[in-house]
């Protein structure tokens, strides 16, 4: 792939095909589009903009730009191929190199479908208002310097900096820097992981995605943190949340020679110790 414009690229291989295209209208804006390919280009900007006739969605970036993208596709069930312009890219796991080689597995039929399972959040006053839901996780979090907090679920009273309630999908993300567990994709679980708790004790566990998980938070401020993936609103201590496993799922594209412990190797440089 030619170095530049990434977005050029990928719709000079789609107009080769005769595809249509829809395109997210801020990126219109960052990026130049030679008029020639501007015929075939349709802007969108909400969700509402994309149906049942969008079979794809093609995400340029790294992981938080296929969260993004999740927020748009929402219940649609478009699937969603990420391409790795970013670091780590465990959701976007097909490199820039590959570009080319994927579109052509779009238009051969030669990829796979994985459907991830989502977190919803439900509370008694609006949070997150149209995409109240999250591929990785929802988590609950100190503001800056303030102290520790103090966290009920039905499982545990956590006394910690946050929570964190993770999918199988997250399970490699926030949950797995605060030494959580890795879970397989295909888990039907969540895991509950504390961030720096102070009773050593304290340990991550996984628990059924059917469990409703609901929270009070208690410290010495009144506000606290609350995120969603990439996603943040600051939240007075006497609001009501729960958490559950979202309705519908996340569709993500993968070439057919990729797969979850490939990418788990690769990503986390598994197999190199020279002893192996």
């Amino acid at each position: 792939m030619e170095q530049g414009n990434p977005l050029q690229t990928l719709l000079q291989e789609l107009e080769k095909h005769h595809i249509e295209v829809l395109i997210y209208r801020p990126m219109l804006q960052q990026f130049p589009i030679p008029a020639a390919l501007l015929p075939n280009i349709t802007p969108f900007q909400i969700p509402q903009d994309l149906d049942e006739n969008v079979d794809f969605m093609i995400s340029l970036g790294g992981d938080g730009t296929m969260l993004d993208s999740i927020t748009l596709v929402q219940h649609r069930n478009i699937p969603i191929l990420g391409i790795n312009f970013g670091r780590l890219g465990f959701l976007a796991s097909i490199s820039r190199e590959e570009l080319t080689h994927a579109v052509e597995a779009l238009i051969t039929g030669s990829y796979v479908v994985d459907k991830r399972s989502l977190i919803h959040v439900d509370s008694n006053l609006p949070i997150f208002e149209g995409a109240p839901f999250c591929l990785n996780e929802f988590a609950i979090h100190k503001r800056d310097t303030s102290p520790m907090i103090k966290i009920h679920t039905y499982l545990n009273t956590y006394w910690a900096d946050g929570l964190v309630v993770s999918t199988p999908t997250g399970s490699t993300g926030y949950n797995m820097s605060c030494n959580g567990p890795i879970l397989f994709p295909e888990s039907s679980s969540f895991v509950i992981t504390p961030v720096a708790p102070h009773n050593l004790t304290v340990r991550s566990i996984v628990v059924a995605d059917s469990s409703v998980i609901s929270f009070e938070v208690e410290g010495r401020t009144d506000q606290f943190i609350c995120a969603m993936d990439a996603r943040r609103e600051i939240l007075d201590h006497k609001i009501q949340l729960a958490v559950k496993k979202e309705k519908f799922y996340a569709s993500l594209v993968r070439l057919n020679e990729n797969s979850f412990l490939s990418t788990l190797r690769t990503k986390l440089t598994w197999g190199l110790d020279r002893r192996n």
